[in-house]
C-alpha cells in the first residue's frame, strides 16, 4: 500500500472542497490501481468537520495537521486536543512536522502529543527530519533515530503509525536527496525500527520534501518507500492527481 498525503498547511476555505471532489472522483475512477494506494488530505482545523462529514465512506481520508499535547479540555487558548479532533470523526493527525519543530516543539512535547493521540485511537503521521547543518555534519541517521526514540514508545501499535522522513533542508527549496541517499536512509530506519521496536512489524516510511509531478519519477524507483507527504502540490487537484499518475506510469 502506498500513501499520498496532502498537507495544506495554512490554506483553504469551505469552497476549497471542490479540490477534494476532483481528487476523489479521480481515485474512484482509477479502479485498477486505487486498491494499492490511499489518499489522505490534511486541511486546517477550520475545515476538518466539514471535510470529514463530506468524505465519510469515500475514497479520501481526512487528517488534522497537528494537535495539542494535552488530552481532553483545558485552559489552553487557541489549541485543539486529540480528543476534540477525534470527536469530529477525523482519523489521522500529523505530529512533529518540521515547521512545528522549528517553532519550538521539542521531543518531550511531541512524545506527549503522540501519547494523547494514541489514547484517542488516532492514526499518526509522525514526521522526522534533519536540518542543513546536521546533514552537512553527516548526522542524519543519528538525528532521525533520536527523534524516533524520544517520542515513540515500543508498546504502541505501529499499524496505526506512519513515519514521514522530511529533510528540513529540502522543504520548499527544490533540493532533493539522491536516490541512493534516500534509499539508504529508508533501509537504515526500517532496520533500526525492527531491531529496536518490533522485529515482525512491517514499518511504513514516507518521504516529504519538494514532492511534485516531476520529482515523483525519481522517488518511485525506491522500492522501500511507502508513500509521500506532499505540501504545495496538494493544494491543486491537478498537481496532486498528476503525482499519482506519474508514480504509476
Amino acid at each position: 500500500m502506498k500513501y499520498f498525503i496532502g498537507n495544506w498547511k495554512m490554506f483553504g476555505i469551505p469552497g476549497s472542497i471542490k479540490i477534494l471532489d476532483r481528487i476523489n472522483n479521480y481515485v474512484k475512477k482509477d479502479k485498477a490501481r486505487s486498491k494499492n494506494y490511499k489518499v489522505i488530505i490534511s486541511p486546517p482545523y477550520t475545515l476538518l468537520e466539514n471535510f470529514t462529514k463530506s468524505f465519510k465512506n469515500k475514497k479520501i481520508s481526512i487528517s488534522a495537521q497537528n494537535c495539542f499535547h494535552k488530552n481532553n479540555y483545558g485552559s489552553h487558548t487557541g489549541f485543539v486536543s486529540p480528543y476534540m479532533i477525534k470527536k469530529l470523526g477525523v482519523k489521522h493527525v500529523i505530529i512533529g512536522h518540521s515547521e512545528n519543530r522549528e517553532a519550538g516543539e521539542n521531543n518531550h512535547i511531541l512524545k506527549e502529543k503522540v501519547l494523547a493521540s494514541v489514547k484517542n485511537n488516532l492514526n499518526i503521521i509522525f514526521c522526522i527530519g534533519e536540518n542543513k547543518y546536521e546533514k552537512r555534519k553527516k548526522l542524519t541517521l543519528n538525528v532521525l533515530k533520536n527523534q524516533i526514540r524520544k517520542s515513540l514508545d515500543k508498546k504502541y501499535d505501529f499499524k496505526k503509525i506512519l513515519i514521514a522522513y522530511e529533510p528540513i533542508w529540502s522543504i520548499g527549496s527544490g533540493k532533493l536527496p539522491s536516490e541512493n541517499e534516500l534509499s539508504n536512509i529508508i533501509i537504515n530506519l526500517k532496520n533500526f525500527l525492527k531491531m529496536n521496536y518490533n522485529k515482525k512489524h512491517n514499518f511504513r516510511i514516507l518521504y516529504g520534501g519538494s514532492v511534485d509531478s516531476k520529482s515523483i519519477h525519481k522517488f518511485k524507483k525506491i522500492k522501500h518507500l511507502d508513500g509521500f507527504l506532499i505540501g504545495g502540490a496538494s493544494k491543486s487537484s491537478k498537481k496532486f492527481i498528476d503525482i499519482i499518475k506519474n508514480f504509476y506510469k
